[in-house]
């Protein structure tokens, strides 16, 4: 078995909508990003990175990188799914938690789920989303930003 986690975060800024875990959300800001900003996408990104021991989702898809401008983060999942198989695993389960006041996840997480797991090519039960507020204390809590936090655990491919 192997274990990683993740955390991403982006502050507001101007637009009309966020994207978390591919799913266009309205909302009165967008995300400051080089990419889409999908923060549930790099969360998840960076832990299934982590249980592989390669790095994060900067040394593979850097900023730096024009490539990657406007990016949906959809790519960057489906390129790490195949890092996975290519190594010999499969999906355990992942856990993703988003942190903000708004917008409410619940209403998209089933979405969100979906396209995770269609992504990483498993069962949606494999794949956990949820959300909490941080009770109006701290960047998150005062609207300036979104965040997410994730857990991926691989398993030996059969």
């Amino acid at each position: 078995m192997r274990i990683g986690q993740g955390y991403d975060v982006h502050a507001f800024g101007a637009g009309d909508h966020v994207m978390l875990g591919g799913v266009r959300i309205a909302h009165d800001q967008g995300v400051l990003a080089h990419s889409d900003g999908d923060v549930v996408i790099h969360a998840l990104c960076d832990a299934l990175l982590g249980a592989l021991a390669l790095g994060d989702i900067g040394r593979h898809f850097p900023p730096s990188d024009m490539r990657w401008r406007d990016a949906d983060s959809r790519q960057f999942l489906r390129a790490v799914a195949a890092m996975i198989a290519e190594r010999g695993y499969a999906l355990g389960n992942a856990d993703v938690t988003v942190v903000c006041e708004r917008p409410k996840i619940a209403p998209h997480a089933d979405a969100m789920r979906a396209n995770l797991a269609a992504d990483l090519g498993c069962d949606v039960g494999r794949i956990s989303i949820k959300a909490t507020t941080s009770e109006r204390l701290g960047f998150t809590g005062r609207g300036e930003g979104i965040a997410a936090q994730a857990v991926a655990l691989l398993l030996p491919a059969r």
